[in-house]
């Protein structure tokens, strides 16, 4: 693993760091690293990160994928991280919604919206950090299981994620040697409220539903491997082998 300048710990950004499956990743994450947390909400009020900054050097920045000064803040925001000493080894890009929604609800404002956060944003936010990333880096995508069968009630979510799906072999070949991108296509890790765990762990192989503990395994794993780049690793338990 490519180490940072300060006292052997590598510099990740992780993009959607403040919730769930990114805030996961960034307390596990905070044991050996120094990190660069994003949000689109403000970092007010999160004691957490604080507790964080005990043992690493944390650095919080709120990317809005909605507002129309998004790629000057990134910018921006990159080049005082450069001048600072950041040097930026790692990225996993894990900001993304999961909305419902069923043939004959969709309109072009709700695709939009879907389409933004789950696919725009992503290519932006790789577009901008790729130059900044050190020989060596390593840049990961969270997708979705639904790139094996998508999801019927959120078939907008599903097709954004298989175009960002295309980006993982894209990007590879675009930043090869110099940078790896690996993509994890991701089962049921944190179930969505109003779900049944009992449900969705009988659809896999394991009989079981993830843990945000195996992401991080993952994620540790792809960038631990030099030799891996331009691939999707699927994380659902076995999901997409069970009969529908």
């Amino acid at each position: 693993m490519v180490q940072s300048e300060r006292n052997g710990r590598a510099c990740w950004v992780l993009v959607g760091g403040r919730q769930r499956l990114g805030r996961a990743l960034a307390e596990d994450l905070a044991r050996d690293h120094d990190l660069v947390l994003t949000s689109s909400g403000s970092w007010d009020g999160e004691s957490w990160v604080e507790e964080l900054a005990e043992t690493a050097r944390i650095r919080t920045l709120q990317w809005d994928a909605g507002s129309p000064d998004l790629v000057s803040r990134m910018m921006a925001d990159l080049d005082t991280l450069q001048a600072q000493g950041w040097v930026i080894s790692g990225v996993v890009l894990a900001a993304g919604t999961f909305p419902e929604s069923p043939l004959g609800t969709w309109t072009p404002e709700a695709l939009e919206t879907t389409w933004r956060l789950n696919l725009s944003f992503p290519f932006l936010c790789a577009q901008a950090l790729a130059p900044r990333l050190t020989e060596g880096a390593c840049l990961q995508l969270l997708l979705d299981t639904s790139l094996h069968h998508p999801w019927l009630k959120r078939l907008p979510y599903s097709a954004a994620k298989a175009g960002l799906a295309a980006l993982v072999p894209g990007l590879a070949q675009l930043l090869a040697p110099r940078v790896r991108v690996v993509g994890h296509a991701l089962g049921t890790l944190l179930p969505a409220e109003g779900s049944d765990p009992a449900f969705l762990a009988s659809r896999t192989l394991l009989q079981r539903i993830g843990e945000p503990a195996d992401l991080c395994r993952a994620v540790r794993y792809a960038a631990d491997s030099p030799f891996l780049t331009g691939e999707i690793l699927t994380l659902d338990g076995g999901r997409r082998w069970v009969d529908r």
